[in-house]
């Protein structure tokens, strides 16, 4: 029964995204996080310690999502569905992640480039002050691309082979790298097994959602797909991700655009690799393309995995 709860989820995210003033799980699993690791992020045995966390963290949300669902499928079978599509409507990102790319988009379309960047700062961990627009489009198109898989498909992929309780496992292994998953004195070793289950757990579906965009969102490049499939396997061990590259190197070869470069954190500039070549300009409507693109590769991502998954069902069954 969670295949419809899926799609249907997946409908309601697109249509009510998160409003603002509901109370948010993530926030929840968040304080949870915040609380261990005060506590826990300290003295030696980081590695050990933070490992323990993540077990503690993904267990709880896990076996929480399993008990709501549980009790609501035993109380009613149109019940359990109900449950089950809004758990995982509230895991999904769609309209969030478009929301977040066209207040950018309308700022430059107003041509306040202050607001731009102000509007950027808030999806973007590099410094922002001194964009120019090609710059400020790539920081979108770039979080666009990889919060595609991140924020969409590598839900729904838990979704569609354990329902609620698996997307929200996953939520909460993401949740987990993105707080505490850093490569610095504080976190380099309490945050290593977050880090590395977050990998694990976007290996993949960051691939399949590539290779979907690559095969069907709309090419913008005289390349051949042989070409291009070269192209954005060579390009995309090029990020620091062992994933995210799967996603940005396929969004630049499909709209023929170069991204990857120089970056700002805290005043400290660093390089990332280039992916894709600059056959079209970085402007504006790049974004759009950008976000059409996000829309059509979940879409088909559903229906493919999920109509593998039913396959699969029947013939075992």
């Amino acid at each position: 029964m969670h295949i419809f709860a899926v799609i249907f989820g997946q409908i309601l995210d697109l249509i009510i995204g998160d409003p603002p003033k509901w109370p948010h799980p993530i926030r929840w699993v968040g304080n949870l996080i915040t609380f261990l690791t005060k506590r826990l992020n300290r003295g030696s045995a980081r590695f050990l310690k933070g490992a323990i966390v993540s077990i503690i963290v993904v267990g709880s949300v896990t076996i929480m999502t399993m008990t709501i669902v549980y009790i609501a499928y035993r109380t009613h079978l149109y019940i359990g569905i109900a449950v089950e599509v809004l758990l995982i409507a509230i895991g999904l990102a769609q309209k969030s992640l478009k929301q977040a790319a066209m207040v950018v988009y309308d700022a430059l379309e107003k041509n306040d480039i202050v607001e731009a960047r102000t509007k950027l700062s808030w999806i973007v961990g590099r410094d922002t002050s001194n964009l120019d627009e090609p710059e400020i489009v790539r920081g979108v198109v770039e979080t666009v691309s990889e919060n595609t898989s991140d924020g969409i498909t590598a839900p729904l992929f838990y979704a569609i082979l354990f329902g609620a309780p698996g997307l929200w496992a996953y939520k909460a292994i993401n949740t987990l790298d993105s707080m505490v998953g850093y490569k610095n004195e504080k976190y380099i070793q309490f945050g290593k097994f977050s880090a590395r289950l977050d990998d694990v757990a976007n290996f993949i579906p960051s691939r399949i959602t590539g290779f979907i965009i690559l095969l069907f969102t709309k090419n913008h490049t005289n390349l051949r797909f042989n070409k291009r499939f070269k192209l954005w396997l060579t390009d995309a061990k090029k990020h620091p991700s062992p994933n995210s590259g799967y996603l940005e190197a396929a969004t630049a070869y499909q709209l023929g655009i170069r991204l990857g470069g120089y970056n700002s954190y805290h005043g400290i500039t660093s390089f990332r690799a280039y992916m894709g070549e600059p056959l079209a300009s970085l402007n504006r409507t790049q974004i759009k393309k950008a976000i059409r693109q996000m829309y059509i590769a979940s879409i088909l991502f559903t229906i493919i995995i999920g109509g593998v998954f039913v396959a699969i069902s029947y013939t075992w069954r």
